[in-house]
């Protein structure tokens, strides 16, 4: 008899883990597809590049990956900090404009 109620208990346990695992009310947040991720410039800031971060911009609202770059050294390039929308920048200051961005990853968008 004892058998018999160890394996109904390991069933019920194997059940509850299948469901906790299947449910998305648990506080925790499934990781979003490439490019599909929202920032605010809150969040963006933490991918300054700085400290082993992966350094981020965003340019009129989409957020590049600029980490393997070479002319992003330490997230700095030109004078300017990744971890930043850097729109005007990108557009007024630099001579290439978006055209290089155009070839890094897009990680996603800037909250309007």
């Amino acid at each position: 008899m004892n058998r018999k109620y160890l394996s109904i208990l390991v069933l019920v346990l194997v059940a509850v883990v299948a469901l906790a695992g299947c449910s998305s009310g648990n506080g925790s947040e499934e990781p979003a597809e490439d490019g599909d991720r929202v920032f605010t410039l809150d969040e963006l800031a933490e991918y300054d590049g700085l400290d082993g971060q992966e350094a981020y911009v965003a340019v009129d609202g989409v957020v590049y990956d600029v980490s393997g770059s070479d002319m992003w050294d330490a997230g700095g390039h030109n004078g300017f900090q990744a971890g930043q929308d850097l729109s005007e920048e990108i557009k007024e200051v630099s001579p290439h404009g978006v055209s290089v961005l155009e070839r890094m990853p897009v990680v996603g968008t800037l909250e309007e």
